[in-house]
């Protein structure tokens, strides 16, 4: 797989590249947010993020990944950021602009919730690794296909969270599912990235 940096919507970001990639063909996009851990200014560090070390493991993984850095506190100060980075990409000539998926853990799952919510037309589907959101605006979701992940022993964001967000989903008509880990603290993403049929289901 082919790694660059590069700017996109003002913020810096990693792209990768499946193996067969090509410009004349139209790909799939994953749409990558990180967690707290990291936020800053060193690119490498985001290179290094289990999503990208641990997917390198799948064979003939056929999706573009975006990952833009976060250089501020959260993802929520940039959020009007984000949402030029999602016009970009829908108008790339190489991206197939209704298999464009976006995908985040912690800060990052908060942020795929929420970005959701402002661009409720933007994603095909969507994977909240251990966030959570405003439940109370759930009807924006409904239009989105949602696959949420929590573990049941997560002491920094509560399942619950999760649980509110599917929950209120589903009663609005929408279509969301929830796969809780037993025995999983925070780091419910390292089993979520492992599982091959968690992006086939994108």
């Amino acid at each position: 797989m082919k790694y660059e940096i590069t700017k996109i919507g003002g913020l810096e970001c990693v792209v990768r590249y499946p193996k067969d990639y090509t410009e004349k063909e139209k790909h799939p996009v994953i749409l990558l947010l990180h967690g707290a851990g990291s936020r800053g200014n060193d690119i490498s560090v985001l290179r290094n993020n289990p999503y990208f070390l641990i997917t390198e493991k799948h064979m003939d993984f056929p999706f573009i990944t975006i990952a833009p850095l976060c250089n501020k506190d959260s993802w929520f100060e940039l959020m009007h950021k984000l949402e030029i980075i999602v016009c970009e990409i829908k108008n790339m000539n190489c991206v197939d602009a209704e298999r464009v998926y976006a995908m985040g853990a912690s800060m990052g799952g908060y942020a795929v919730w929420q970005l959701t919510m402002n661009l409720p037309n933007a994603f095909a589907a969507i994977i909240p690794i251990c966030g959570g959101g405003m439940y109370w605006n759930s009807r924006r979701l409904t239009g989105t296909a949602v696959w949420a992940f929590h573990g049941d022993s997560d002491k920094v964001v509560f399942t619950e969270e999760s649980v509110k967000m599917v929950n209120r989903i589903n009663e609005d008509g929408g279509n969301a599912k929830l796969t809780i880990y037993k025995d999983t603290g925070h780091d419910s993403w390292v089993a979520t990235y492992s599982d091959y049929n968690v992006f086939r289901w994108f």
